[in-house]
């Protein structure tokens, strides 16, 4: 069924027991996902075609064998690091929310540069509006001079 494996996969349960924590997660898809491409791979089909069943690329694959060898059932459980902690405290986000009720209409190209003068953190425009989205504001792009109304 499929190629020679280059890599073999460590049993660390019977199938049955994989089986039972595939029915009972069924709600974790991401768990579930991993678990089913485990048992595409303990009924012998390769990485590659395990990988492709599930919907993942062959790096993706391999990257769960290697977890599951090592840590077992744990290891296919996902581990989010949370991204990059934000320049501005949220403090200091409260601080901005405020200063920007202050006045009914905003660019946000005027947030960013009040943001640079008040903390001294330069951010993208791009960041500016996820800022301001979460904020729960609305923004819009500036016209062009000819098309704005006089």
């Amino acid at each position: 069924m499929g190629r020679k494996r280059i890599y073999e996969v460590v049993q660390h349960m019977p199938a049955e027991e994989l089986d039972k924590r595939i029915k009972k997660l069924e709600k974790d898809t991401r768990v579930l996902k991993r678990l089913y491409f485990i048992r595409h791979l303990y009924r012998g089909m390769s990485v590659e075609e395990a990988a492709d069943l599930v919907g993942v690329t062959k790096a993706t694959g391999y990257a769960w064998l290697k977890r599951w060898n090592s840590k077992g059932y744990e290891g296919l459980i996902p581990e989010f690091g949370g991204g990059r902690p934000s320049r501005l405290t949220k403090d200091q986000k409260e601080e901005l929310r405020e200063m920007l009720k202050k006045k009914n209409s905003w660019t946000t190209k005027e947030v960013q540069e009040l943001i640079e003068e008040e903390f001294g953190v330069s951010y993208s425009s791009w960041q500016v509006r996820r800022i301001l989205k979460s904020f729960g504001m609305r923004y819009s792009q500036t016209l062009p001079k000819g098309l704005q109304k006089a």
